[in-house]
């Protein structure tokens, strides 16, 4: 009786040491002076965006600063519409996504800016 205790124990513990090493996905860290309001994906030179990123998190906005998880993308090179609350767009060119990884957009990264 005491091993089958002994045994669930161990089970237990390497239950969570491996729920702990699972990866957290692919985030998207805002290093842009501003808050974005939209986020949209499409591969490397193509125009097909994909659904706004920014509906992942809690307020549908990513402060500077802040993480967003990124949902339904494969790792790739991509293309990103970046959109502000004040309606500016603006698109950053060939990111490299990576599975489990965090990537980032800075200022210096935003090109064909609107409005």
């Amino acid at each position: 009786m005491r091993w089958c205790l002994v045994l669930i124990a161990v089970l237990v513990c390497a239950g969570e040491a491996a729920a702990q090493t699972k990866g957290k996905g692919i985030r998207l860290w805002n290093l842009t002076s501003e808050t974005i309001s939209g986020f949209q994906l499409a591969p490397s030179g193509k125009t097909d965006w994909g659904p706004n990123q920014c509906l992942n998190d809690k307020d549908k906005e990513v402060d500077h600063d802040e993480r967003l998880r990124i949902t339904g993308v494969e790792p790739g090179r991509y293309d990103a519409k970046v959109s502000y609350p004040n309606s500016r767009q603006c698109i950053v060119r060939d990111i490299e996504i990576k599975a489990d990884a965090v990537f980032s957009i800075a200022d210096k990264d935003l090109k064909d800016c609107t409005k």
